[in-house]
């Protein structure tokens, strides 16, 4: 069967009216009457798709199979954590409980910048995103690629992970912080059960997002995803792959950083969990399975996919142990069948509505969507 006409799906303003008209959709949830529980659960989702633009923004569109997005976004996490439980805190009793259960004496230096929030919130940004400076530089002025560049930010992950559980003074270890109050900023709580801090996280979504995507639209994206195809020719045109190749890493970087931050403020709560190797890899799933040169596939299958495991959960404890399983399924049937993942197929599909008048044949390579 013929079909006529141009693929609705790469045009560029049909995109940005698809992203705003997601977001809009997903804006009205608290409006709808959802439950306090529920808002706090779907904000919850707003973070994992986060963490799926993060890694499709890495490895989607800058060809870096990176598996230690959690980095950014555990560190971020615990600055978040250190800085909300400092809320907490009063001059009369400056350490936190769990420093008293490990026998320290006195609040320590890394802990005290963490009693101004302004500060505490910088360094939540600051901290991660010069690691992954510092981490991206030597690896890619290196020319390391492919396999060794998941290799090496695997071992960074357990690295930190081992750090986070063995400095228990520092990080409460196994056990986690446990800020027990609320964010407070500019003289407003914000309770993780309302509407409020679902915006919050919808509107950092939607701010990243956004952001991504033009990016990718200009000559900086254009250069980035030609590194991805072939950076021997980029590298013969001119262009520093390895700038531009730190450049997106570390904006990916930025984007989990802030998806740590928002995770405290909705769980109040943080711990090496955060740093887990098979949480990084859920966030390589979700890319893989909504396609990972489509953030807009990102951000579904991280919405759905986290939906799906917590109405099993509910329906019983069995599925919740088999969701791993059914996870793993998922993810071999998209591998296998769909290789470009759910965007994929949905470009195929949109591609039989009659658009413009050139042929729509199949992208030679997938673009921005």
């Amino acid at each position: 069967m013929n079909r006529t006409g141009g693929n609705l799906y790469h045009n560029s303003t049909a995109q940005w009216l698809a992203y705003i008209a997601l977001f809009g959709l997903l804006a009205i949830i608290p409006v709808v009457g959802a439950e306090p529980f529920q808002l706090r659960t779907f904000a919850g989702y707003a973070v994992f798709a986060m963490l799926a633009v993060s890694v499709s923004m890495v490895w989607g569109f800058g060809g870096i199979l990176s598996l230690g997005q959690g980095i950014p976004y555990g560190l971020a996490a615990y600055c978040m954590g250190a800085t909300m439980q400092m809320q907490f805190q009063t001059p009369d009793e400056p350490i936190p409980s769990f420093m008293l259960t490990n026998e320290l004496e006195e609040l320590p230096g890394v802990w005290k910048p963490f009693w101004h929030t302004h500060i505490g919130l910088i360094l939540a940004l600051g901290v991660p995103t010069l690691i992954m400076t510092v981490f991206g530089i030597l690896m890619f002025q290196a020319r390391l690629a492919g396999a060794f560049v998941a290799i090496m930010t695997l071992a960074m992950l357990n690295a930190f992970y081992s750090m986070a559980q063995d400095l228990q003074p520092f990080t409460a270890g196994f056990n986690g912080i446990s800020p027990p109050n609320a964010f407070k900023a500019f003289g407003v709580e914000v309770d993780p059960y309302s509407p409020m801090m679902y915006w919050l996280a919808l509107g950092v979504l939607a701010v990243v997002t956004f952001a991504s995507k033009y990016m990718l639209q200009s000559k900086f994206g254009t250069i980035v995803q030609a590194s991805r195809d072939d950076a021997e020719r980029v590298r013969f045109l001119g262009y520093s792959v390895a700038y531009y190749q730190v450049v997106v890493f570390v904006f990916g970087g930025l984007i989990a950083s802030l998806a740590g931050i928002v995770w405290v403020m909705i769980q109040q709560y943080v711990s090496p969990t955060a740093l887990e190797t098979p949480f990084s890899i859920y966030m390589v799933v979700w890319a893989a399975v909504g396609g990972r040169h489509s953030l807009f596939g990102a951000i579904v299958a991280a919405i759905v996919l986290n939906y799906l495991q917590t109405e099993l959960a509910d329906i019983s404890e069995t599925w919740q142990k088999a969701w791993l399983l059914i996870l793993g399924g998922i993810f071999v049937a998209v591998v296998l069948l769909l290789p470009r993942g759910l965007a994929g197929a949905f470009e195929y599909l949109i591609g039989w509505i009659p658009f413009g008048g050139r042929s729509a044949k199949p992208a030679a390579r997938p673009e921005a969507g």
